[in-house]
């Protein structure tokens, strides 16, 4: 099966599309049960960029950003990133350890562990929802996080990308209860994995 055209394919764009809305959905879930809030979802932006775009699309390669990035593997190979602003990450550990919130400074090792766990939980949620609808094996590594500049955290994927194409998938999804969080997923899976994702679904 030869490889698809990610630009020429409008149909193919709106199935990724449905695959975001549905993995961020899932994610929202989690993430409530994980805090014990209500927390809703505004419909995510889902989003084919160019590599190099991707710093800009979550507001410039200088913010800092907590991101949990880990490599997927089973019946698709690639990795995934899910990526928070810092106030964002203050905000959600704070939830979960049911502490005042702290919306800046360093993350206590008590918190990046709480931080990564969350990342875990959110990306893990997604990746099912993506097997279930799939109906394909995939399995993800354990994740690294980072708290970095955008660029910083992207250069991880980006040395890997650099053989897999040219384009990347990044849904950004803006949770809210109290306060407005935007987290950012980025899927990037090799060329022979779309083909398989798209056969899978019936395209």
């Amino acid at each position: 099966m030869e490889n698809f055209n990610l630009n020429d394919s409008e149909q193919y764009f709106d199935v990724l599309k449905e695959l975001g809305n549905i993995g961020a959905g899932n994610a929202t879930t989690a993430l409530s049960q994980m805090i014990q809030c209500k927390v809703d979802m505004k419909v995510p932006q889902v989003r084919l960029l160019d590599f190099q775009e991707v710093g800009e699309a979550m507001g410039g390669e200088e913010q800092i950003m907590a991101g949990v990035y880990l490599l997927v593997e089973g019946d698709i190979t690639g990795s995934m990133m899910f990526l928070l602003e810092e106030k964002a990450a203050h905000s959600l550990v704070s939830k979960l350890m049911q502490m005042p919130e702290n919306s800046e400074g360093p993350f206590s090792e008590m918190e990046l562990s709480a931080l990564k766990e969350i990342g875990n939980i959110i990306v893990g949620s997604y990746l099912n929802s993506l097997s279930v609808l799939t109906n394909m094996m995939i399995v993800p590594s354990v994740p690294d996080l980072s708290i970095d500049m955008a660029g910083a955290i992207l250069s991880v994927p980006a040395i890997e990308f650099g053989e897999l194409g040219d384009k990347i998938l990044l849904i950004q999804t803006q949770f809210t209860d109290d306060i407005s969080l935007d987290g950012y997923f980025i899927l990037i899976p090799d060329l022979e994995s779309y083909d398989k994702i798209l056969t899978a679904i019936g395209m």
